[in-house]
């Protein structure tokens, strides 16, 4: 089973890569719910993580409807990343009616090639997620990020295997959405999904910043998301046995 880390810093990059993360989502500000990260932070985690690195293309953090203007900004994002020896890049834009807007998508992804491409969990605000299925693979995605049109994949089990069943071959299925280690074997099992999403991490609030004299909580008191290390080795272990269980369970019928 493949298991894909989101981070927005070089440390935990680095962090996911020595806990045996198959690959990176690189962001920026997941306080945001991620949008496109800088050159600088591509770079850097390029150099130091040796796994793969897929970037998030999203120039603003909010709903999936995107501007003509903002469909500039995520093109010229996806002309830079390619520059920068990224594996893929991670992406989707919707209409206003909660559709997959096919026309946009498929000229985004045209433009990330010969990167790999997911379409993520824009998908899951989509009001037909059986429709969607078909749109997202008519686009030519290589991969979907969901959780089955829930906040947690954990809530919407039958759906995720329903798309997983509707996928085929002919895009993968990688659940995500609060998936912990003490929920993965459920969603695994009764998914039939083998590529698995999650922050694993941990909020942060920094002991050099107390409020200051007024008390106030500055930028939330700089609070960040820090991913470690031991976290992410223990999530792999997890899926380890999964998969031979799968397997074993597999010999027997």
């Amino acid at each position: 089973m493949e298991l894909e880390i989101c981070v927005d810093s070089v440390e935990s990059a680095i962090a996911a890569a020595g806990g045996g993360a198959d690959r990176i989502e690189l962001c920026g500000a997941l306080s945001e719910g991620g949008i496109t990260p800088s050159t600088g932070l591509i770079r850097a985690v390029r150099e130091a993580a040796g796994i793969q690195v897929y970037v998030i293309i999203r120039p603003r953090g909010g709903n999936f409807v995107y501007s003509d203007r903002e469909l500039d900004v995520m093109r010229r994002d996806i002309a830079a990343v390619k520059t920068q020896g990224v594996d893929g890049v991670v992406l989707g834009v919707l209409k206003p009616d909660n559709t997959v807007d096919r026309e946009r998508t498929s000229e985004l992804i045209e433009l990330a090639r010969p990167l790999q491409v997911t379409f993520h969990r824009a998908f899951d605000a989509c009001a037909n997620l059986t429709e969607a299925l078909e749109d997202v693979i008519a686009c030519g995605a290589d991969r979907l990020l969901t959780s089955g049109g829930r906040p947690e994949a954990a809530k919407a089990l039958k759906t995720i295997a329903d798309l997983e069943q509707q996928a085929g071959k002919r895009i993968r299925i990688m659940a995500g959405g609060g998936i912990r280690i003490g929920n993965v074997r459920t969603i695994a099992l009764r998914t039939g999904i083998n590529e698995v999403h999650t922050s694993l991490s941990t909020t942060v609030k920094s002991t050099a910043y107390d409020g200051g004299a007024d008390g106030k909580d500055l930028h939330g008191g700089f609070t960040r998301f820090v991913v470690r290390r031991d976290d992410v080795r223990k999530f792999k272990s997890a899926l380890r046995e999964i998969a031979l269980e799968v397997r074993a369970r597999a010999l027997v019928q």
